[in-house]
């Protein structure tokens, strides 16, 4: 899945739209991911309501996975046919409702079969596989630098086998006689809703993604436009994000490998989110003061090893205080939101500061709020 996230808006969709006029490819990038980030935030937690109410021989996740493959890579045809803002922002948009209603589900996997003493450990997992999969991504991608449309085709066609290989190999047991839970007009409302005066321990835990997100999608998001014009590299910054994602997976495999596990040892989340926060930090101050190659890796190196500890333990303390276990994917869903929220609001947030004071005004931005985002979780109650 992050094979796709990794290539698609970070390389792949920012080179189409700069070709399309690059005088005005920032505003243009911020158009289009804003709107199709607004869709993958509504489509997520819709998705988890359907499959948590969904009944079949394959289990409530199943259908939804192989489905939402399906149609993400016919989205990704239109992608590849676009040759207008337009048509690009219309393929884009759909192409992110389909795989978020397969993101969606998938993300109840571990709720649905892992135990909560494990879940840092393989929380860590799929952590790794995520941040693997963004840099293979991204890596990938760089490769289709001039061939655009044949990426989309490619990467459509890897996630649909990957996620048929899940479904094939780790199936999940038949739901057709479990009791049927009603789905209606008021079912479908609540699933964009939670009661924080009743759940504050989920909505601390919202902020805290959320917080943290829109200053690393701040960043992100402009990744290859911050080489291009902020480094200086020009057309041989598409070279330079691989280099970048190398020198990232270096580091976060390292707080990947340790956070989750660790977090599960001591039995507490909160101080290593606190860490997390301090470190992704950190890392902008490399660019911000240093604009230069160097100050690229100095971020790659140092905010990766902060993400790794983020996504593993975060990932594990949002299972562990959920509003409730029956409804998994569909509070999943919620907070998810907290992850797309932030790309709906950071591309137009960070266009509008890049316009009017330049690259440079992103990174004090985003330190503040990745700061605020890892302290956030400090209020919750049921999590050490």
């Amino acid at each position: 899945m992050f094979l796709l996230w990794g290539a698609i808006p970070s390389i792949l969709l920012p080179l189409q739209i700069e070709d399309l006029d690059p005088d005005n490819k920032a505003a243009n990038l911020a158009v289009v991911a804003t709107i199709g980030a607004l869709a993958a935030m509504l489509a997520q937690p819709l998705a988890g309501t359907i499959s948590d109410r969904t009944r079949s021989r394959f289990g409530p996740r199943a259908p939804w996975l192989i489905g939402g493959a399906l149609a993400g890579g016919l989205a990704l045809l239109g992608m590849a046919a676009a040759n207008t803002l337009v048509q690009i922002a219309i393929a884009w948009t759909i192409t992110q409702i389909a795989y978020n209603f397969a993101q969606g589900p998938l993300s109840a996997v571990m709720p649905d079969r892992v135990p909560e003493a494990k879940r840092g450990t393989f929380a860590a997992i799929t952590g790794f596989a995520a941040m693997l999969g963004a840099l293979g991504g991204q890596i990938i991608g760089t490769r289709f630098a001039d061939h655009v449309g044949a990426g989309y085709l490619t990467f459509a066609g890897v996630t649909l086998v990957a996620f048929t290989l899940f479904v094939l190999f780790s199936p999940d047991r038949d739901n057709r006689g479990d009791e049927r839970r009603p789905f209606d007009l008021t079912a479908l409302l609540r699933t964009f809703y939670f009661n924080p005066r009743q759940h504050p321990d989920f909505a601390w835990a919202f902020l805290g993604r959320f917080l943290l997100y829109l200053g690393y999608f701040g960043i992100n998001g402009y990744q290859l436009y911050i080489l291009q014009d902020h480094i200086g590299l020009g057309d041989a910054a598409v070279d330079f994000v691989p280099i970048l994602g190398l020198a990232s997976l270096a580091t976060m495999l390292i707080s990947i490998a340790i956070g989750g596990p660790l977090s599960d040892k001591v039995g507490r989340r909160k101080i290593f989110i606190y860490i997390a926060a301090i470190i992704c930090a950190a890392g902008l101050i490399g660019p911000w003061l240093m604009p230069t190659k160097t100050g690229m890796v100095i971020f790659a190196l140092v905010s990766g090893l902060g993400f790794g500890f983020f996504q593993s333990v975060d990932t594990a303390l949002v299972t562990q205080v959920l509003p409730s276990q029956q409804d998994a994917a569909k509070d999943l869903g919620v907070v998810n939101i907290a992850a797309t929220l932030p790309q709906v609001l950071a591309p137009g947030i960070a266009g509008a500061i890049v316009v009017s004071f330049g690259y440079t005004a992103l990174f004090p931005i985003a330190i503040v709020l990745m700061v605020l985002g890892g302290f956030a979780v400090a209020p919750i109650k049921a999590v050490r």
